[in-house]
């Protein structure tokens, strides 16, 4: 979902992070994949996933800001738990036939991608 609406001018430093822009677009999309399941999961795994998805960029960009280096390997650490949530729950939506199987690999690769970058860059971090 990157369409002009959503350019807007980065100044924060976080913003033009690779990963955080991947996240960002991965809450969008499964906000929109969420759209999908059945209604009986609207307070369910539906809310679930969405915030799950958008707490990886959240975790990012606070523990990018004005923090020290053990504070933004601690909230890299909390963005990670995030995203495997996210993997979790997109294993349960697709075990109830939510979503089909190129959905979830779609999901899964991009969330395992995702995954290796996240760990590199946490232990980048001294």
């Amino acid at each position: 979902m990157t369409d002009d609406k959503n350019q807007i001018n980065m100044k924060f430093k976080f913003e033009k992070s690779i990963i955080w822009q991947k996240v960002i677009n991965l809450g969008d999309d499964i906000d929109v994949l969420a759209d999908n399941f059945p209604k009986k999961e609207l307070f369910n795994i539906s809310s679930q996933i969405r915030r799950a998805a958008d707490s990886i960029a959240l975790n990012i960009s606070e523990g990018a800001i004005g923090q020290s280096n053990p504070e933004q390997k601690r909230f890299m650490g909390y963005a990670i738990r995030s995203l495997a949530e996210v993997v979790t729950c997109l294993h349960k939506v697709k075990r109830r036939d939510y979503i089909s199987k190129q959905e979830f690999n779609k999901f899964y690769d991009l969330s395992f991608e995702l995954m290796n970058m996240m760990i590199a860059f946490r232990n980048k971090i001294i």
